[in-house]
């Protein structure tokens, strides 16, 4: 695999980033993640955190170095993340749990699959223009689908997240098989949020990422102005072999070719402290086990208050 990549996260004028993003790659496969923690409820930081230690992790125990079934991985890696946030929250007895969005995507044998839980996207441009855009699961996206009237719908309302108390919906998406000079950004909703699509996709294909990802990120935190969420973006550009090879050395090109097959790299660094659980296989009982857990003592907590 080739390809340059771009990644930048600002706090815009929040009190606190709770955006996280990174990537991992072998030899052949190579994971890009973004979440975004939800505020409203508590610790949205760690619950991202945590959905992106959970699925490199589990990227890093399949990909030997490719993986047998992408879309597979990408599914159970997601409610994995989910149940990872789910059981932090039991073990620390919290009365509401922690939440994030996800957005990941897998490149292996040059095609691109994805999985998208809430409202972080993913954008997809090939040739100067707009080739694929993920689906917000919101309200707001969900009425303009419809083509009901868009009047007085919140856009920041989700109707599925990561670590509710209710078992989480997500799309899995692809293959796009990937051509030279095929660009992938994931995103928070603090670009999207101030920019339209069609900005992004020009920012995305007008410059080089290096120049053009900055470029959309200032427009959005200005945009944005005081009350600008964060600003995360994760973008890469793939590139053909050919191409590739004028690229060597320059700042955020990759190259896999040299790599063992047992050989794995990563920017996602464990830091919620969590315990090697992250490694478990995907019990349904124990997800189960926990949110009950979690619903009796929001109950019991809503009992007391009245």
């Amino acid at each position: 695999m080739q390809f340059s990549i771009f990644e930048a996260t600002h706090l815009g004028s929040r009190e606190k980033n709770e955006d996280r993003m990174g990537y991992s790659y072998t030899r052949e496969a190579g994971l890009f993640a973004l979440a975004d923690g939800m505020g409203g409820h508590p610790e949205g930081e760690v619950a991202a955190q945590i959905a992106l230690e959970t699925m490199s992790a589990l990227f890093q125990r399949e990909a030997q170095p490719r993986m047998a079934d992408v879309p597979s991985f990408l599914g159970r890696g997601l409610m994995s993340a989910h149940h990872q946030i789910i059981r932090y929250a039991s073990s620390r007895g919290m009365m509401d749990t922690p939440r994030t969005t996800l957005v990941a995507a897998v490149v292996q044998r040059g095609q691109l699959h994805w999985v998208h839980c809430g409202d972080s996207r993913m954008y997809v441009v090939r040739g100067g223009q707009l080739l694929k855009r993920t689906r917000d699961h919101s309200y707001l996206e969900a009425k303009a689908s419809s083509g009901a009237s868009l009047k007085d719908v919140n856009r920041n309302v989700l109707f599925t997240c990561l670590g509710s108390t209710v078992r989480p919906m997500f799309d899995v998406g692809g293959p796009i098989v990937l051509q030279d000079q095929d660009r992938v950004m994931l995103c928070s909703d603090g670009l999207w949020g101030t920019l339209d699509d069609d900005i992004i996709m020009r920012g995305m294909a007008e410059r080089p990422l290096a120049e053009g990802m900055p470029l959309l990120i200032d427009q959005a935190l200005k945009k944005g102005g005081p009350r600008c969420d964060n600003v995360t973006v994760l973008a890469f550009e793939w590139e053909a072999p050919a191409r590739a090879r004028q690229r060597r050395g320059r700042p955020g090109f990759t190259e896999t070719a040299s790599m063992d097959d047992s050989a794995f790299a990563s920017t996602i660094q464990p830091t919620s402290g969590l315990p090697d659980s992250a490694l478990d296989e995907l019990d349904d009982e124990a997800i189960e086990r926990s949110i009950a857990e979690i619903n009796e003592a929001i109950q019991r907590t809503s009992l007391k208050k009245h």
